[in-house]
């Protein structure tokens, strides 16, 4: 019998599965934690690592985690469905079709020049907020933008997931991760720009020129006599407006009023109602779009609640602090470029049960900063050694919700992707690893 691979959900569900059989393996034990009043986060007091009785997770416990997960992370799911309808309102009105054709003939004779833009577009945003999870929703459209240039279906993901991810890992203004992790670490926000930069710009170039040279579709068929497109409507051009005021928008409200999902929910919620109106579509042909673009996004946002039930398991087997200790605790007797580079790869091993990038941080800055003082680190560098542990293995581990939703409403299969990417993420991971080592001596 022929081997199918299994099924997104399958892989989520295998993962919550292996969580709790590891409760039964791996020892329970425990971190004290103290309230930070500056961030108001709970973090780990180093040197407090003690083992406590086993607390396996049983099999009712690991069924219940999944309604779990998926309650926990509803933010984030109901993030998902309103921006899904907000797209598929903006996508009925044609006014997407209308701009990528426009976009698509100004670039006809330079199609690998359009795909640049639109990685350096997206590592921006996700060097600014983390972007992500708000890619779900733009999936459709770069689909249609993939096919239109000639591109895989695999190359429309990289060229908008993986540079968002690398911009996330790389940059230095994260707010969900490097910003995090330096306030933890006690040195100045936004310090070392320059230096990340440098490697930001190694990274994604390499991407980028990665993902031209290798995504094209093989059946794609030329269309040289090509009809010059009408041109956008006053109507097409006005909704477009407001989607790039939207992100502006969000932008500055995460970057400057403390926003979070609710508040990005709502302002998508009322793009995509204004969008409707000034589309012509009408108030029910509105709600009817909304509907659907509802029920296109389900699935995956219930891939971002398993994905959270996967933590909930560890989390309630208490076994994430003695992963945290296991991994990190050898680093202290070697030479500081190899301590170094274990650091950065403890965080991605890590990074599979604690999926969240922020909580990452928070986990372990606390832990690793007076580690770093002892053996002569400079703490940078163990900010360097998370940021790009955590942030470019969300490019691989099932255990990201987002990754896995996209892939899903892409309509691609975990193996295509991991047998696509698995080679320039080595690359990723080296250009990383020398920025560490580097930064023991320039930072």
């Amino acid at each position: 019998m022929k081997f199918s691979f299994p099924h997104p959900m399958i892989i989520m569900l295998s993962f919550v599965a292996l969580a709790t059989l590891c409760t039964y393996l791996i020892p329970t034990g425990s971190f004290d934690r103290v309230l930070d009043e500056a961030t108001g986060r709970e973090v780990v007091v180093e040197g407090s690592y003690k083992v406590m009785e086993n607390q396996p997770v049983g099999l009712g416990k690991m069924f219940l985690s999944v309604p779990e997960g998926i309650i926990e992370g509803a933010e984030v799911v109901v993030l998902i469905l309103i921006i899904g309808g907000a797209f598929y309102v903006v996508d009925k009105t044609g006014a997407f079709q209308s701009g990528l054709e426009s976009l698509i003939h100004r670039f006809k004779n330079a199609k690998a020049y359009l795909l640049a833009l639109v990685g350096i577009l997206f590592a921006t945003a996700g060097a600014l907020n983390g972007l992500q999870e708000e890619i779900i929703a733009m999936v459709p459209v770069l689909m249609i933008l993939s096919r239109k240039v000639g591109y895989t279906p695999i190359a429309g993901v990289a060229i908008s997931l993986g540079c968002a991810l690398i911009g996330g890992a790389f940059g230095p203004s994260n707010p969900f991760s490097v910003l995090i992790a330096q306030n933890f670490a006690e040195v100045p926000l936004f310090s070392a720009g320059l230096y990340r930069m440098i490697f930001l710009v190694m990274a994604l170039g390499f991407w980028i020129v990665y993902v031209i040279r290798t995504g094209k579709d093989p059946n794609h068929q030329a269309n040289p006599s090509e009809e010059v497109p009408d041109k956008m409507s006053k109507s097409h051009s006005l909704i477009l407006v407001l989607v790039a005021l939207t992100f502006g928008v969000m932008i500055y409200g995460l970057s400057n009023w403390d926003w979070d999902y609710n508040e990005m929910s709502a302002i998508f919620f009322a793009m995509g109602l204004a969008a409707g109106i000034i589309g012509k579509l009408g108030v029910n042909g509105t709600a009817k779009a909304y509907s659907e673009g509802f029920a296109e996004l389900i699935f995956a946002g219930i891939i971002v609640g398993l994905a959270r039930s996967i933590y909930l398991v560890l989390q309630n087997g208490q076994i994430i602090d003695t992963i945290i200790y296991a991994l990190f605790n050898p680093l202290e007797g070697l030479p500081l470029g190899l301590s170094a580079f274990g650091m950065m790869i403890a965080q991605a091993i890590l990074h599979i049960p604690v999926p969240s990038t922020s909580g990452q941080a928070v986990l372990t800055m606390p832990l690793l900063t007076p580690l770093a003082d002892l053996i002569g680190m400079s703490r940078q560098v163990v900010v360097l050694a998370y940021q790009y542990g955590a942030g470019i293995m969300d490019m691989v581990t099932p255990s990201n919700g987002g990754l896995m939703a996209i892939l899903a409403a892409a309509g691609i299969s975990y193996k295509d992707w991991i047998q696509y990417a698995w080679k320039p993420i080595l690359v990723v991971f080296t250009i990383a690893a020398v920025s560490v080592v580097g930064g023991i001596f320039l930072l």
